[in-house]
């Protein structure tokens, strides 16, 4: 099975669950909150945040069961941030992964509210027994989850990108600030989300910071690739408007350095997260393939 198709299975499963989910703990069905939760969250996607929950519990022996309700957490978290992003206030986009964002196909209200509901949905399924059997274990998936969410991690990487954006504060953002804001609106779930497959398996405090290592290096990956798709890709492949970024007059490192150093950053973090991998050999290979996708995907 080529990286590819396994990242394909992966987020047929995914998709499947986040249904089950919804329909387990959501707003009754036919109702407009779901249907606007499910527009955000269903229907599209890589899955790639659950998919990093999925393979860092592999490493210690977690199936797939036991980890999916941890991985539609993030997920749920990740849609919830979309929602709200894509919301006129904020980056004002009309297209997301092909289709009309959630307030274009709603309202600006809907959107709201059903990102406020799929962000309280994640702590619901994680908080559940059937998430892990130990609540101990469930408490620090929590803490992780909502330390990555919040207002230490990507609320505030969101807030400094539009504080940037639309108060001009810093006037000339260098490098290290766009690192940072990225670090914190992008890296942070992408991080925790590797962490918490080293949660769900008992791993060891070396094991988990080796993870993390590898995430954060990920996340920078990941944005650097996304910064590079919106100077140079076209909505038709990307699913999403492009170029909106200089149109806003948004700094980037791709803006700030220039595309070839973006592109020697960017093959810097994938060697990077792929040697904090190192201590797991061979059994790491899915997500060092998965860094080696995030820094060369087209959409």
């Amino acid at each position: 099975m080529t990286f590819v198709q396994r990242l394909a299975t992966g987020a047929e499963r995914i998709e499947q669950h986040l249904a089950e989910m919804l329909a387990k703990y959501g707003p009754q069905k036919g109702s407009r909150l779901n249907a606007a939760m499910a527009h955000a969250l269903l229907g599209g996607g890589k899955r790639f945040r659950p998919f990093l929950v999925i393979e860092s519990a592999a490493l210690f022996g977690v199936p797939i069961e036991s980890a999916l309700d941890a991985a539609a957490a993030f997920e749920c978290v990740h849609c919830y941030s979309l929602a709200h992003d894509d919301l006129p206030s904020m980056d004002n986009d009309d297209l997301r992964r092909g289709r009309p964002t959630v307030h274009k196909a709603f309202d600006e209200w809907t959107a709201i509210l059903a990102g406020d509901a799929l962000l309280t949905l994640a702590f619901e399924i994680m908080a559940s027994e059937s998430a892990h059997a130990d609540p101990v274990v469930r408490a620090q998936m929590v803490a992780l989850l909502a330390k990555a969410a919040g207002g230490r991690g990507m609320v505030l990487g969101q807030m400094l990108d539009l504080e940037a954006e639309k108060r001009n504060e810093p006037a000339r953002p260098s490098a290290d600030h766009i690192r940072h804001l990225q670090g914190l609106k992008t890296g942070a779930l992408i991080a925790s989300a590797c962490e918490a497959g080293a949660v769900l398996g008992a791993a060891s405090s070396v094991q988990r910071d080796a993870l993390r290592t590898y995430g954060e290096n990920l996340g920078l990956a990941f944005q650097i690739a996304d910064d590079l798709l919106d100077a140079e890709g076209d909505a038709a492949t990307m699913g999403k408007a492009a170029g909106k970024d200089a149109a806003a007059g948004k700094a980037t490192l791709v803006d700030l350095i220039g595309i070839e150093n973006a592109r020697a950053q960017l093959a810097e973090a994938v060697r990077c997260a792929e040697a904090a991998l190192a201590p797991f050999g061979e059994r790491a290979s899915p997500l060092i393939q998965a860094a080696h996708f995030a820094a060369k995907r087209e959409h």
